[in-house]
């Protein structure tokens, strides 16, 4: 799991090949607009939560930890932000892993963050709610195939190496 990835319209130009002497002109939106897409998904089953927070502190932590505790959601794996240690999380009642410092790569849900990006970056979409939704469609088209994005072998050992209550 990993709270916090901002969407907005600040959009971002890529390189690309093109036609040997034509000029690639992409339009990029900007625009100051944005949300936090917090993310937990299930290595094991591929299964993906997610909702939307207008901010990203200790209270958009716990409000997202509730809802998702209340759906079934028991162990968090996620870094070492100063949110993610807050004592008010602690005390939601899910266990909390934290990762070791300066290792994104650890992260499952920062996969699915690429993968969602790469779907919908480079479109200009005129409005904060139009890109939410397609962020909504990228993260639905990605279910089928989420076990083989962030199921590796190691988190399906230490997860299965937890004791079941």
């Amino acid at each position: 799991m990993r709270l916090g990835q901002r969407v907005g319209l600040i959009g971002q130009a890529r390189r690309r090949w093109t036609v040997r002497g034509v000029r690639l002109c992409p339009q990029v939106e900007r625009s100051y607009k944005w949300r936090y897409l917090q993310v937990a998904v299930d290595p094991l089953s591929g299964q993906v939560w997610w909702q939307w927070s207008e901010r990203l502190g200790r209270e958009a932590v716990v409000a997202a930890l509730c809802k998702w505790r209340a759906l079934g959601v028991a162990v968090v794996v996620w870094e070492n932000a100063g949110s993610h240690r807050a004592r008010e999380v602690r005390e939601v009642g899910v266990e909390l892993v934290y990762l070791p410092a300066y290792s994104p790569e650890l992260n499952p849900v920062a996969r699915v963050f690429c993968e969602v990006r790469r779907c919908v970056e480079g479109v200009v979409y005129g409005s904060l709610e139009a890109k939410l939704a397609a962020v909504a469609g990228a993260l639905e088209g990605l279910r089928d195939g989420m076990v083989r994005l962030v199921g590796w072998d190691w988190i399906r050992e230490a997860l299965e190496g937890l004791p079941r209550d």
